[in-house]
């Protein structure tokens, strides 16, 4: 099994809308994402999204419109031959204090433990929050400029600065799969 690939959703696979993303019409993908996210699992990478979607927790969306989303990315990707391995959501609001709201490890625990992941892998995120979620759980991290990520690149500091930037998904999936060609079977 090669090194899986964890996903950000909102600002990385599909535009992010600063009231979320309420609705199965109001989800757009971003150009190109849905084909990168089946490039790498058509590669032999397990591709997991892992996302905070507090708008369930301030009741601004319902868990089953998320849920909706979700099967909608899951279809598209599979439609281009790809697979996601797992989605894993968070539905608290940050004052909650979960233990799976990212930057907090739970998405990432979860779906290792639940999926038999190797350590290891990639995150493609948007946000600092992302790239302290990679430092934590032993990821190689990249931030692509799409989404937040043209503003949260100027906030990363010593906990979240990333290994790598990239201008979308697109270009991190094509970054992940050269380094994978790269490094005689190694991919760092």
């Amino acid at each position: 099994m090669l090194e899986p690939v964890f996903l950000d959703r909102d600002g990385v696979i599909n535009e992010n809308v600063p009231a979320y993303v309420r609705s199965v019409d109001a989800w757009i993908p971003i150009p190109g994402s849905l084909e990168a996210a089946a490039s790498l699992s058509t590669a032999g990478h397990p591709v997991i999204v892992v996302t905070n979607q507090s708008g369930i927790g301030r009741g601004l969306v319902e868990a089953s419109v998320v849920e909706e989303i979700n099967a909608l990315m899951s279809e598209r990707i599979r439609a281009l031959g790809g697979r996601l391995s797992g989605v894993y959501c968070c539905p608290h609001r940050p004052d909650e204090g979960c233990s799976c709201r990212k930057p907090a490890t739970g998405l990432v625990d979860a779906s290792r433990r639940e999926l038999g992941l190797p350590p290891g892998g990639w995150l493609v995120g948007d946000a600092v929050s992302d790239m302290e979620l990679g430092r934590r759980t032993g990821l190689t991290t990249i931030l692509v400029m799409t989404g937040r990520g043209a503003v949260q690149s100027r906030l990363c500091g010593p906990e979240s600065e990333p290994d790598f930037r990239a201008g979308d998904l697109a270009e991190a999936a094509r970054l992940i799969l050269g380094a994978r060609r790269t490094a005689c079977g190694r991919t760092r």
